[in-house]
């Protein structure tokens, strides 16, 4: 770790000597980021090495810790008053290079503009399902005043972590139950408060294990807390993002049967090195928002409109990602109005709208989650097809994460006999 510190200052050095004139945003979201990265040196990495004894060494580990504190405080100086002011840059990385991006990265070949046409339309649907949801669970009231009653459903701040963890078991005997998905392991992963240098973009997210790890094996369950900074307003909004049916379906995304269950799959199965290293994000995050939509369409929830709605609006989040991803890219879309998007097409309350724009300027294919989920949906649908009498559900669910997490084109290819199309 000291060896590692002594080298940060130097980092940082090359990055004032590197950045010219970066995207505007880009500069901004480093400045909110700073003080969480800093304070985690200050806080967190210290306590890591709380049982240490050696003097020398601890002594040596403050001297390189410090350094790198006053280094840091130091570069969030230079961003304020050098860069900020001269951060003009584009951050959009252009159709051609959008279009190579999709290739290379997740072997989706189709153009752009009628991969708009495809999110558009599942937009809608998911619209159209949100307003019968929300009729049938609040006759007479609009989907913004449902959304509204269901947001003010939920824990407490310091009750969060526990209301995420209150999910599994019942998850778990659900998926057992109804033959889903078999799950090969016993544990689960812990929860924790998202890591400070990870809180300006992320609500919640999986830091599963390595496929090599055979020491620190946790896979664990991140969540974005309210900061001790943020305004009440800011708090209020995010709590209601947290109801308790959003937890649930949170859960299924993150853990059960979605990205813990997945690389569970990657680590103990028999696979070649190549796919347990290499895979791809419209197949990881694909299959977990997949699974939020799976589990209800089999029953979990007893058909509860309130989870319905929850799965729905993270549904249309997605959406709005994959237009706002294609559009600010591709299409001149500004960070304003995606902000937009998200606030009135996915109805989110502006703070997490603002965060969701935020994140595509530098996420240009976040639209992974819709993409990736429509081409397990029609995988499964043709597979089936395929099968005829013969399909089980768990079959195809073994038989998709058995593979690793590689393009959807080659488990395409490897259940069916044919590449495509995907969609």
């Amino acid at each position: 770790m000291i060896a590692r510190e002594q080298r940060l200052p130097k980092s940082l050095e090359f990055a004032r000597t590197n950045l010219k004139s970066p995207p505007r945003i880009y500069t901004e979201i480093a400045l909110q980021q700073l003080p969480g990265i800093i304070g985690f040196f200050q806080k967190d990495v210290p306590e890591a090495f709380a049982s240490v004894q050696d003097q020398k060494l601890l002594a040596d580990f403050k001297t390189s810790n410090d350094a790198v504190i006053t280094a840091l405080k130091q570069y969030e100086g230079f961003l304020r008053t050098d860069l900020l002011p001269v951060s003009k840059g584009d951050f959009a990385i252009g159709i051609e290079n959008y279009q190579k991006k999709l290739l290379y990265d997740e072997m989706v070949d189709v153009p752009v503009n009628q991969l708009l046409d495809i999110g558009y339309a599942d937009l809608k649907r998911n619209q159209q399902e949100m307003k019968d949801a929300a009729s049938k669970a609040f006759p007479g009231k609009t989907v913004a005043e449902v959304l509204s009653l269901i947001g003010q459903d939920h824990p407490p701040a310091e009750k969060l972590l526990e209301a995420f963890g209150a999910n599994f078991s019942g998850l778990r005997e659900f998926i057992e139950h109804h033959q889903i998905i078999r799950i090969p392991s016993p544990e689960s992963p812990k929860l924790r408060e998202t890591p400070p240098f990870m809180r300006a973009l992320t609500f919640a997210s999986m830091n599963s294990p390595g496929p090599f790890e055979k020491v620190a094996t946790d896979a664990f369950f991140n969540v974005t807390l309210p900061e001790a900074s943020w305004k009440p307003e800011q708090v209020a909004q995010h709590l209601a993002f947290f109801n308790n049916y959003e937890i649930t379906d949170i859960a299924i995304h993150e853990a059960y049967p979605g990205h813990y269950v997945q690389f569970l799959y990657v680590r103990t199965k028999p696979l070649s090195k190549v796919r347990q290293v290499f895979g791809c994000a419209s197949n990881a995050e694909g299959w977990a928002h997949y699974a939020e939509q799976m589990m209800l369409e089999h029953g979990f929830g007893n058909g509860d409109p309130k989870l319905h709605i929850a799965q729905l609006q993270g549904a249309l989040v997605r959406d709005a990602r994959y237009i706002a991803g294609i559009s600010m890219h591709t299409q001149k879309m500004t960070m304003d109005q995606a902000t937009e998007l998200f606030e009135k097409q996915a109805y989110m309350p502006h703070g997490p709208a603002l965060r969701e724009a935020m994140r595509g300027t530098s996420d240009p294919t976040y639209l992974v989650y819709t993409l990736g989920k429509l081409e397990i949906l029609k995988l499964r649908d043709d597979y089936k097809r395929h099968q005829g009498d013969k399909f089980r559900l768990e079959e195809f669910h073994t038989l998709f994460l058995e593979q690793g997490y590689p393009a959807i084109r080659l488990i395409r290819e490897t259940l069916l006999g044919d590449a495509g199309p995907v969609l």
